[in-house]
């Protein structure tokens, strides 16, 4: 039985991804770690962890059944995350349309046996890995991105770190 590490996102377009670099880049240079590099930024909306390669046509075919609002998501901070050591840039607000997107992607989790991780969402982009401990520091300019739709990402390990491919449907 062969698996994949699976979770939806969010999965900026360059043009977001400029955008968000312009607005980080002020605050996480004063952050001590390991930078992300900005080809691996996205927004995860449902981690699913490891699944059978064999299932994830079906996987796909419900999730494509989700209609999405479009939405607007802005962040206005960055914030040391203790537990997994990280820097994130963190949203000021979870619009409706998002909110509604989560539940709906742990919905169809749970039609495929998947039990969606049982926390508060809180949307994030991870900039720095290996962080030092800072103080939270709020952007001079805050970065707001669009959204219509989502992907379904697979976390691939390879020798250079981790590396995130969408999968198409």
């Amino acid at each position: 039985m062969s698996t994949k590490t699976l979770f939806f996102a969010l999965w900026p377009d360059n043009r977001q991804r400029d955008r968000l670099r312009d607005v980080i880049n002020s605050v996480a240079r004063s952050v001590e770690g390991r930078a992300v590099d900005r080809r691996g930024w996205h927004i995860t909306l449902s981690y699913i962890g490891e699944f059978e390669e064999s299932r994830i046509a079906a996987l796909q075919e419900l999730a494509c059944r989700i209609e999405v609002e479009p939405f607007r998501l802005g962040f206005d901070r960055l914030e040391f995350w203790a537990r997994p050591k990280v820097a994130s840039l963190v949203a000021a607000t979870v619009p409706t349309e998002l909110a509604s997107l989560v539940a709906s992607l742990n919905l169809v989790l749970q039609e495929v046996g998947v039990m969606p991780e049982d926390r508060t969402y809180r949307p994030h982009i991870t900039v720095v890995s290996n962080a030092r401990a800072f103080p939270t520091e709020r952007l001079t300019q805050r970065a707001t991105t669009e959204w219509s739709g989502f992907e379904l990402m697979e976390s691939v390990s390879g020798p250079g770190g981790v590396s995130y491919v969408p999968l198409k449907q």
